[in-house]
């Protein structure tokens, strides 16, 4: 859900003065907030058992196959691109150890990849906003696994349209077959689905 307009033409200003409102929001109210250049995005609903444990089994299925200085994080800080207006917090960000060595918001570019677990709550946010924004950011794979339907795509090629950067190359899956997500292969079985 969109609950503020927003356009990264309109100033630094206004980004900062809505990168303050998601602070506050976050501590007061349940649900990620992340800022698009549509404006503020709120998941209203905390992450449930499937999503948090195909998380857990991503995560841990990428460390085992990455070599040792690059983790598949989970947790905080946001990836931000202030001049673009925009900021976002992956449910899993592949990134080198070294490159989170930094006070406040990961540079995406920094991001090898982005994987993303379907919310039941908000699918568009995964499904169209993120493929939109996180090539304008520049993070090369963007992955997503859907726990509604078991099934989900690996994006990468980031090209120039008219549009702005897109992925130019989208590889669908369904779960119980091999996904790549950038050099590595991962098996995608027993990954939960929702009820």
């Amino acid at each position: 859900m969109t609950v503020t307009p927003h356009s990264a033409r309109q100033g630094s200003s206004q980004y900062q003065a809505m990168r303050d409102a998601v602070v506050q929001l976050g501590d007061a109210l349940p649900g990620k907030f992340e800022i698009t250049q549509e404006g503020i995005v709120h998941d209203m609903l905390s992450p449930v058992g499937p999503h948090e444990l195909t998380a857990l089994r991503l995560r841990k299925r990428l460390e085992k196959v990455m070599p040792e200085e690059l983790v598949a994080h989970t947790g905080t800080p946001d990836v931000e691109d202030e001049p673009g207006g925009i900021m976002r917090h992956p449910d899993i960000m592949v990134i080198a150890e070294a490159d989170m060595e930094v006070p406040e918001a990961f540079d995406p570019r920094t991001l090898i990849a982005a994987i993303e677990i379907v919310s039941r709550s908000n699918p568009d946010n995964d499904w169209v906003s993120k493929m939109r924004d996180y090539p304008l950011l520049g993070i090369p794979v963007y992955a997503i696994f859907d726990p509604r339907t078991g099934t989900g795509a690996v994006l990468t090629d980031i090209h120039a349209t008219p549009q702005g950067p897109r992925y130019a190359t989208r590889k669908d899956f369904v779960y119980g077959e091999d996904v790549t997500i950038a050099e590595w292969t991962i098996p995608t079985e027993s990954l939960p689905r929702y009820q």
